[in-house]
C-alpha cells in the first residue's frame, strides 16, 4: 500500500471495527455505508489531501474501494499541481 491508501484505509478502519478491510473491498456492499458516513469520508478526503471534491465527483464508483479513493485522490492532486 502506498502512502494514499494507508491514510485511507486507517480512517476506514476505525468505522469498520474489527473487520480488515483490503484495499478492493467495496465497502457499499459491506452495509456500513450511511449518507452521514458518506459525508465524513468526502471530509477526511479534501482536508486531510488538500483537494476540494466537485459535485462531478461524487459517484460512489470513486468512493467504493480503497483503490477508487486512491484514484480519485492521485487525479485531483496531479490536477492541483499543474
Amino acid at each position: 500500500m502506498n502512502k494514499i491508501q494507508t491514510q485511507i484505509k486507517a480512517f476506514l478502519s476505525r468505522f469498520f471495527g474489527s473487520h480488515d478491510l483490503q484495499a478492493d473491498e467495496d465497502i457499499f456492499s459491506l452495509g456500513f455505508v450511511n449518507s452521514m458516513f458518506a459525508m465524513q469520508l468526502v471530509l477526511f478526503i479534501e482536508q486531510e489531501f488538500q483537494i476540494t471534491i466537485e459535485n462531478e465527483d461524487l459517484e460512489f464508483d470513486n468512493f467504493r474501494t480503497i483503490n477508487s479513493i486512491t484514484n480519485l485522490v492521485e487525479r485531483k492532486t496531479a490536477l492541483s499541481v499543474q
